[in-house]
């Protein structure tokens, strides 16, 4: 009688979320920076060993990485929302500005800033890596609200002059944030250029009448 060979799974089952632990690497990341994070805090972040995090992630760096890429998804999935073709413009931007603020100036917590402003323009200088997925990343933002601000104008939303590429600009500018500091640069506070909610009506939109 020929037996039929049995495959056992090997090793123990991953005893980690990886969805959670990445999150955990991202917020230690964020409060610390990234050459201001060690192991040992990422290892507490992740609730993982050292041997398992390398397994999972790879190295500091290839974690770091992923965090970006988590971050920028997100981000990517929050102004989707905000820009909904079933609000105005005007609207719309107001949820976009009210979402990065909730972000930025988190309940219960130090102000803490855009993760791809506050963590990863200090390490573009020296990773083309990082310095790629940075300027990707705010370009999308930027493309996202430009095609809101197209179907506005095409919409009637605004006046025949407004210039869509030019508005999105300094729309996304809005939604980022300038260092005054934070916790990842010691000595600097994270706030926005206006330190509030845009009003419903942007006085830089022309709006049509």
């Amino acid at each position: 009688m020929v037996q039929k060979k049995v495959t056992r799974a090997r090793g123990r089952p991953r005893a980690y979320d990886p969805n959670v632990a990445l999150s955990g690497a991202l917020n230690a990341f964020w409060r610390q920076g990234y050459s201001g994070t060690s192991l040992e805090v990422l290892s507490d972040a992740t609730d993982m060993n050292r041997p398992s995090m390398y397994a999972a992630f790879g190295d500091k760096r290839a974690l770091y990485l992923q965090t970006l890429d988590r971050y920028t998804a997100e981000a990517n999935a929050s102004v989707e929302r905000a820009l909904d073709r079933g609000h105005s413009l005007a609207e719309g931007l107001r949820r976009f500005y009210d979402n990065a603020l909730a972000i930025y100036f988190e309940s219960g917590g130090p102000p803490r800033g855009c993760y791809l402003i506050g963590t990863a323009t200090t390490e573009a200088r020296a990773d083309p890596e990082v310095g790629a997925k940075l300027r990707e990343s705010l370009a999308g933002f930027e493309r996202a609200i430009e095609a809101r601000i197209r179907d506005a104008k095409t919409a009637g939303e605004l006046d025949a002059s407004a210039d869509p590429a030019a508005l999105a600009m300094i729309a996304s500018t809005y939604g980022t944030v300038r260092p005054t500091e934070s916790p990842a640069v010691p000595g600097t506070t994270w706030c926005s250029p206006t330190g509030q909610s845009m009003p419903s009506e942007s006085p830089w939109l022309p709006m049509s009448s």
